[in-house]
């Protein structure tokens, strides 16, 4: 056998090694989990474990909100800044602020929620109200990680689109911005939807840095307004796995949050593949 045809064989596998993980990832959680998956577990309201119920509806519906909100955040800044950085500064600004903002990846979510608790916590309890672990609190840490990934994304996508689309429109008379407005961002949306796509993954799979700053109450309940305490489905399985007793209904309850996610996750990767294949495409 020749040298190239073992090494391509050895790379198949490494390659595979990573699909057949998350294969045997995806069948442990539905064997552990699908049992609790029934309406009375998706829509009820309740969640009292040493009471046998187990309702994730008030749960499901806060980590949308601090989801969306997050997003949201996000994009208004994230947006603004990748135009900036790939229209507008010079390329010593451009360096400085995308390695600046590209070392955020680097920082632990646990530092990150750190210092939401001991500097965000009390500055929404002094200066906005209510208790200070809120969901404008996830909102706002939420939204500082999901930056970098959505600055990096939507600025590349808007770099690749070529410079004979910026050249004719402002050969047409355009002016800069409506340049960058009328041919440049429609060009790069799909890769920017790409990115919130990625963005809203991110933010639902993230636990530690939400665990500290949005209250997580004992009995989760729907929330009302941004400075309600709420919890995740993430903290929920972080707070309770170490005490839920093995076999019980529910240590199975709470790897079946883990298939929730899991699918919520997935569906939004599959999402983001076919934003990014259809950019390709056109």
């Amino acid at each position: 056998m020749r040298t190239e045809d073992i090494i391509s064989k050895i790379l198949f596998l490494c390659a595979s090694f990573s699909a057949v993980i998350v294969f045997m990832i995806t069948v442990f959680l539905l064997q552990e989990g699908v049992r609790m998956l029934n309406p009375s577990f998706l829509f009820g309201k309740t969640w009292s474990p040493h009471r046998e119920l187990f309702g994730i509806f008030p749960t499901l519906v806060g980590t949308l909100c601090v989801v969306a909100g997050a997003v949201v955040i996000a994009t208004a800044i994230g947006i603004p800044s990748a135009i900036f950085l790939s229209e507008f500064s010079p390329f010593w600004v451009r360096n400085i602020i995308k390695s600046s903002v590209e070392l955020i990846v680097g920082i632990p979510s646990v530092v990150i929620g750190f210092f939401g608790l001991t500097v965000l916590v009390p500055f929404i309890r002094d200066n906005v109200g209510g208790r200070g672990e809120s969901i404008l609190a996830g909102w706002i840490v939420l939204a500082f990680m999901i930056l970098p990934n959505l600055i990096t994304i939507a600025e590349d996508s808007l770099r690749a689109v070529p410079r004979s689309y910026r050249e004719a429109s402002l050969a047409l008379g355009a002016t800069r911005w409506q340049t960058v407005r009328n041919v440049v961002l429609p060009s790069a949306s799909s890769g920017i939807r790409a990115a919130l796509v990625l963005g809203v993954g991110r933010a639902m799979g993230e636990t530690m840095a939400v665990l500290m700053v949005v209250g997580n109450p004992e009995t989760p309940w729907i929330p009302l307004g941004i400075l309600d305490r709420v919890r995740m489905l993430t903290s929920t399985i972080a707070i309770e796995f170490s005490y839920a007793e093995w076999g019980s209904s529910h240590q199975y309850a709470l790897f079946a949050i883990g298939v929730v996610l899991f699918f919520m996750v997935t569906a939004l990767n599959f999402i983001a593949t076919f934003v990014i294949r259809r950019k390709n495409i056109q």
